[in-house]
């Protein structure tokens, strides 16, 4: 029986070993060495999935239990902690609020200090592997044998990392290979990488398929029969708050249909409004027919998964586009250019951004629905250099903006399960954001050093700037140039900003680029 302890040691193990390989083989002894009932919230708590806000309790709540004397000696196991705080998560009515606290403290009393930390970390979603995805299912295949592109497979299919790893120990490869899409259970998306240019897109991939690049909200919509269930780009379900959509979908003569686009609000003369505004259609549980009103969606699919019981994420682009083409009437699909030629493509980007789109997105007509990742099979074309990054400190300001955390400590994925900075900067800042932004980071806060706030990495934030350049001063040697924000990426997590390898991938092309006499911008994220 797997205990805490066991779990305690890992993240330290796997910031020590040096290689991914050697994460891997750690994190694959470590599952190993868990029994069948253990496993799955082993993987589960591998990748930092334990949120305290599921389980109805805050930092407070938290820090108050650490102050419990800790246990002497180990004794706590994974199923005991998992079911106190599955009991935990149920205690609901008056005084839950105290009954809450006072079970987390006879959980914390049971675990010695080096379990408390961890169990602390985990709960604050603190702990640096958390994210971890991949590196978890990379071990899941080493485990039990299995190629990863079953098990990533899986995991797109099944969206339960420990299902899969339950699934990889009892059943195999040929148990992970028959999972099929299921209507109505999300799958994760797939992603795209930046290129520099339209150029650069092309030459990586010659004769894309490409289409328009929204600022909108990625959506999956899922049909059967007259029910329509519409899905966030987390999995969440958003369908009480998309009612267009779903009286979009619903007549289509499909009798089963999953369906990835993106939804967004329209001006009247159809330009597109921006994402900030468009997003404000989510902030609620359910449908406001005044902000509907106000601001009504439109949908744009780029993307057929499955139809009438046959699963499509297996098939090439072109067959899904065809089925696309088959299912769905012009005005619900995304604009798309066949069979890309360099001249065709610049008049199609053209259009695309005088309709104030932000571009093009280019794919490989032969590739399946890989998600979950970003890879090179979608590339994204932009105006302007854009990352997403991860928010890993604030200064306070001065002078106008003193009482505000300011100048922003921006960092990417090492692929590791750390961040790696990049920069810095507190330009693009209005007074609104600057108050709420304010009022996240002392909600994150892990520390202080002086005037710097360190927070948990938990908010991404859509960065523009003119170019990479070399740095001594950063980690990664690379540096931001003249940094700018954009806006706060609230429909993504940590997990999705921008790695060191697009990172690098973009500094590359940037360079190749320059030697060539091409331009340096464009690129997007």
């Amino acid at each position: 029986m797997l205990t805490v302890a066991a779990l305690a040691e890992a993240p330290t193990a796997i910031a020590a070993a040096r290689s991914r390989g050697a994460k891997v083989a750690r994190l694959a002894s470590l599952l190993r060495g868990a029994g069948a009932g253990d496993l799955g919230m082993a993987a589960r708590w591998c990748t930092g999935q334990a949120a305290a806000d599921s389980l109805g309790i805050g930092p407070v709540q938290v820090r108050a239990a650490l102050a419990t004397p800790p246990a002497a000696t180990p004794t706590l196991t994974l199923a005991d902690t998992a079911t106190r705080l599955a009991a935990l998560a149920e205690t609901r009515g008056s005084g839950s609020k105290s009954r809450k606290a006072s079970a987390l403290a006879a959980l914390f009393a049971l675990a010695t200090a080096a379990e408390q930390i961890y169990l602390g970390r985990l709960l604050l979603g603190e702990l640096r592997q958390g994210a971890l995805e991949a590196l978890v299912l990379d071990a899941i295949a080493a485990a039990y044998d299995i190629p990863q592109a079953s098990v990533r497979r899986a995991q797109m299919l099944g969206g339960d990392i420990a299902l899969v790893a339950s699934i990889a120990r009892s059943q195999g490869r040929a148990g992970l290979d028959a999972l099929e899409l299921k209507v109505f259970r999300p799958l994760l998306p797939m992603l795209a990488q930046p290129a520099a240019d339209l150029d650069d897109a092309l030459s990586q991939l010659p004769r894309p398929i490409l289409d328009y690049k929204l600022d909108g909200a990625r959506v999956q919509i899922h049909k059967e029969g007259v029910t329509v269930r519409v899905f966030s780009r987390q999995g969440n379900e958003v369908t009480r708050a998309v009612p267009e959509i779903v009286a979009a979908v619903a007549p289509l003569p499909a009798r089963e249909l999953v369906l990835d686009g993106e939804t967004l609000a329209l001006a009247a003369d159809g330009r597109p409004l921006p994402f900030q505004t468009s997003m404000r259609r989510f902030g609620r549980q359910g449908d406001d027919p005044g902000l509907r009103a106000r601001l009504p969606l439109k949908v744009f699919c780029f993307d057929c998964l499955a139809i009438d019981g046959q699963t499509l994420v297996d098939a090439p682009t072109r067959e899904r586009h065809l089925a696309l083409t088959q299912t769905l009437p012009p005005a619900l699909m995304i604009p798309r250019l066949l069979d890309a030629e360099p001249a065709a493509a610049a008049g199609f980007l053209a259009a695309a951004l005088a309709a104030g789109h932000e571009g093009l997105m280019a794919k490989h007509p032969q590739a399946p629905y890989a998600a979950g990742g970003r890879g090179s099979h979608w590339l994204k074309v932009k105006q302007a250099h854009r990352l997403d990054l991860v928010v890993l400190a604030a200064e306070w300001g001065s002078g106008r903006r003193s009482g505000w955390l300011s100048n922003l400590h921006l960092g990417c994925r090492d692929g590791t399960g750390g961040f790696l900075m990049l920069g810095k900067t507190f330009k693009g800042l209005t007074d609104q954001l600057l108050a709420w932004q304010t009022e996240q980071f002392l909600s994150l806060e892990i520390g202080r050093d002086g005037h710097l706030v360190r927070v948990r990495p938990a908010l991404v934030v859509e960065i523009a700037f003119n170019e990479l350049q070399q740095s001594r001063q950063y980690p990664a040697g690379l540096a931001l140039r003249f940094a700018r924000v954009k806006r706060y990426r609230q429909d993504k997590t940590a997990a999705e900003a921008d790695d060191i390898d697009s990172v690098r991938a973009l500094f590359a092309r940037q360079l190749a680029y320059r030697g060539q006499g091409g331009a340096s911008s464009g690129a997007g994220a």
